[in-house]
């Protein structure tokens, strides 16, 4: 089974979306099930995991109905307030549905650099294990430090990075995010999302090889079955079309083994996300 395992949707409203900046304009409307349906067929792609893109549980409710009506939608990143004293309770709330896969919040929009490090947060993720769901973490190359600290005090809790902890691939800055990000993939239980790649580069100007020396870091760290491919539609269009934003990935795995490739094109989603 091939799975994008990272994209978004949303119904686009300025309020709630703030994030969307006048230079991505395109960014602007409504994107939905249908809207990527056809990409993914195109792709031989059997599903996709939905991520949620604002702080609500009122988005997170949103996208399991998407998920109930669409059978591509395998599974939902959605967001829970982990620094509430209620976490337990809103996990809980939706606790039943088999289409909550994980939970993300947006840590690198956090004032406090250290805000992973918060003991309202760390008690968030503590109540995960319960519910047997996973983290993504979506940081900037700074916040990688405090990850591993993270990660460090829970084990058995699975962690995914997002975007390969977005380096500027556009200045084609490669340190410290490498040293770092080695430091993290030590711990076997954080996997890594290779998406997202394109919006940190120059994005009318690149070429795939641009993004090998940090797929090469990637590869070198976390090996073949710990990598999922992930496009980060439609954030991704800001740069170009999904199928060859995908083609990065796609054409960099064709050196590996079948297996190695398998794995990361949707072998390793699965696992991770408990996807039957």
């Amino acid at each position: 089974m091939k799975i994008d395992a990272h994209q978004h949707f949303w119904i686009y409203n300025e309020k709630e979306y703030g994030w969307i900046s006048k230079d991505m304009s395109e960014l602007r409307r409504d994107f939905l099930p249908g809207d990527l349906e056809k990409q993914l067929q195109h792709l031989n792609f059997d599903g996709s995991i939905a991520v949620q893109a604002r702080q609500s549980l009122e988005e997170t409710s949103w996208l399991l109905e998407l998920a109930q009506k669409y059978e591509y939608i395998k599974g939902v990143v959605g967001w829970v307030d982990l620094c509430s004293p209620d976490v337990t309770k809103q996990l809980k709330h939706f606790s039943d549905n088999l289409y909550l896969k994980g939970i993300r919040h947006v840590i690198h929009d956090e004032a406090d650099d250290q805000f992973m490090l918060r003991d309202d947060f760390q008690r968030g993720i503590r109540a995960l294990n319960d519910f047997g769901l996973t983290f993504d973490l979506l940081l900037f190359p700074k916040h990688i430090p405090y990850a591993i600290e993270l990660v460090e005090k829970f084990p058995k809790q699975p962690f995914v990075l997002d975007h390969i902890g977005k380096p500027d691939i556009k200045n084609k800055v490669i340190s410290p995010w490498n040293n770092d990000l080695t430091k993290l993939a030590k711990y076997k239980n954080v996997y890594v999302k290779l998406s997202g790649m394109v919006t940190e580069a120059d994005w009318k100007n690149w070429g795939k090889r641009d993004f090998n020396a940090y797929l090469d870091v990637v590869f070198n760290s976390f090996g073949p079955d710990r990598m999922m491919i992930g496009s980060d539609w439609p954030v991704c269009t800001v740069s170009n079309r999904y199928e060859t934003v995908m083609e990065i990935v796609l054409d960099y795995v064709k050196r590996f083994a079948p297996e190695s490739e398998n794995l990361i094109l949707g072998e390793n989603c699965s696992r991770f996300y408990s996807i039957k």
